[in-house]
Order: structure tokens, then sequence, then C-alpha cells
């Protein structure tokens, strides 16, 4: 049940990054990232009031509990930023698979923490990495603006937005261990989640003045998309966070990093981005790692 919640996660996770990509084009990617969590957190926090969840984790959860959910909510806050921003000054196809490898990260964290997995399921994870690194990272840049971005590139010194999405993977990965390891089992799977949808609007309020950011209110149809970004990206963050609880949490995360290749195969789908034939062999890889993870 693990691994199928694990791939959950990555496909509601793909979806929701597939919108955002449309959603940011019209209204920034930091209101994007602020507006898209009232969603969750309106819909989490009448579910946690009504089943009466919330009053009895706050009874009987201790305070450290609480100080690991927030270390994890402002974690995963900052990478989500950090993340946002390499996508605004990088190439998306470079920063996007960088950011995925935070999978990495929280499968040594696991590992580290005692956590134990068959050879032939690692070597799966470890296949299954590779492909999504391979899927999200074409051969040779296929939009003019990514052309323009490497070759502006300075001699000696990384990509634009590159360091910046080493951070965010880093950030993530040690995010999503805490939730594995240390606040989930106490929490529960849905508490979390409310904590990071309520953290995240709050720090990105008080940070506007700050980084300069507007946050006037969203008009139109884009509330749409705002509404499935903030709905399939709650569904897989509970896809992930429900999955810790019935298997490893290395695998978990190493299957919900899929969401990478999710996005690229949609962009496939439905606005017609062409696949070069290294992609497809990536697929073919993930494919290969997922049955690996099933032995």
């Amino acid at each position: 049940m693990g691994i199928v919640l694990g791939l959950l996660a990555a496909l509601f996770w793909g979806g929701a990054d597939f919108f955002v990509r449309f959603a940011s084009k019209r209204m920034g990617s930091y209101r994007t990232l602020l507006f898209m969590q009232f969603f969750g957190l309106l819909g989490l926090g009448i579910f946690l009031l009504a089943s009466g969840q919330l009053q009895a984790v706050l009874a009987r959860s201790a305070w450290e509990i609480w100080l690991w959910a927030l270390l994890a909510a402002s974690l995963n806050t900052l990478s989500s930023l950090a993340l946002y921003r390499a996508f605004e000054i990088g190439v998306v196809m470079i920063a996007s698979p960088i950011s995925a490898c935070y999978s990495a990260v929280t499968a040594l964290l696991a590992f580290a923490s005692g956590e134990r997995i068959g050879l032939v399921p690692l070597l799966g994870m470890g296949v299954v990495l590779l492909g999504v690194t391979v899927v999200a990272t074409p051969l040779s840049a296929q939009e003019p603006e990514e052309r323009a971005a490497l070759a502006l590139k300075p001699r000696g010194k990384l990509p634009p937005g590159v360091l910046l999405a080493i951070l965010a993977s880093i950030g993530y990965g040690i995010a999503f261990w805490m939730l594995g390891f240390k606040v989930t089992p106490a929490l529960g799977p849905v508490v979390p989640i409310w904590i990071f949808r309520l953290f995240t609007p709050v720090v990105l309020t008080l940070c506007a003045p700050i980084s300069r950011q507007r946050l006037t209110w969203p008009r139109g149809s884009v509330w749409w998309l705002l509404a499935a970004i903030g709905i399939l990206d709650t569904i897989a963050y509970f896809a992930y966070t429900y999955g810790v609880t019935l298997s490893q949490v290395s695998l978990v995360s190493v299957l919900s990093s899929l969401y990478s290749a999710v996005t690229v195969l949609l962009a496939w789908i439905f606005i017609r981005e062409r696949l070069q034939w290294s992609q497809w062999l990536g697929i073919g890889a993930i494919l290969a790692g997922i049955a690996l993870v099933n032995l």
C-alpha cells in the first residue's frame, strides 16, 4: 500500500506542478504559492474540527512534537521559495530534476535513522531516481529561453538557479524525513499538512514587504488554477504522510519524487511538448525501477 501511495503522491504533485506553470505566468510564483494554500487550509481545517482530531492531538502531544512540526514547515516553506525562485531565474528542465533529488536526502537520513530495505528494492529505488533525472533533463535545450539562459552562464559557474534548486532539494529532503520519523507518527497524516498550510501563508505574508512582493487579490479564472494546484498538492501531501505510516520512509520518498516525470508527461499529452528519445528511455527506467521495488 505504501508503494501505491508514493506513486499517488507523485501523480498529484506532478499534476499540481503542471498547473503551477500556467498560474505563475499570470500572477507570479510568490502569489501562486501563497494563495494556493488556502484551499487545503480551509478543507483540512473543517475536517479536523468536525472530526475532533485537532483537539485530540493538541491534548495528548508533547511540545517537542509541535516544535518538530514547525521546523519541518519552515524548511518546506523556504525550500518552496528557493525552488520557485530557481524556476524564475533559471531553466525549469535543470532545476526540476535537481529538486526531485530530495528523496535521496530523505533516504540517506532514513538509513542513518535505522531504516533497512532489501537489496533489490534498493536497486529499484536507484533506477527510479536515475529515470526521473533522465526524463526531466533533455539532452539539449528545446525552448529559446532555455538556450539563452544556458548561453549566458559565466564560464566556470553554475547555471542560474542551480544553487537554489540544490538548496531546495536539501531542505525538502530534511523536511520529509522529519515528517516521516518525527511528526507524522505522533500527529497522524492530516494535522502536519494543515500546519504546513497554515504556516506557509503566514510566513509569505510577513516576508512580502521585505521581498517587495505585492499581494494583490487574484481575479478571474486564475482561481480555477489555484484551486487545482491547492487541492492536488494537498492530496499529494496526504498520500505521502499516510504512506510513511504504512511503509518505509525512504521507499515512499523515492516513489513520490516521480512527480517531475509526471509533469513532463502531462506537458507532452496536453500541450504537445516534444519528448526526446532519452526521456523515453528514462520513462522505461522508471517502470523497470518500480517493478524492482515491488519484488
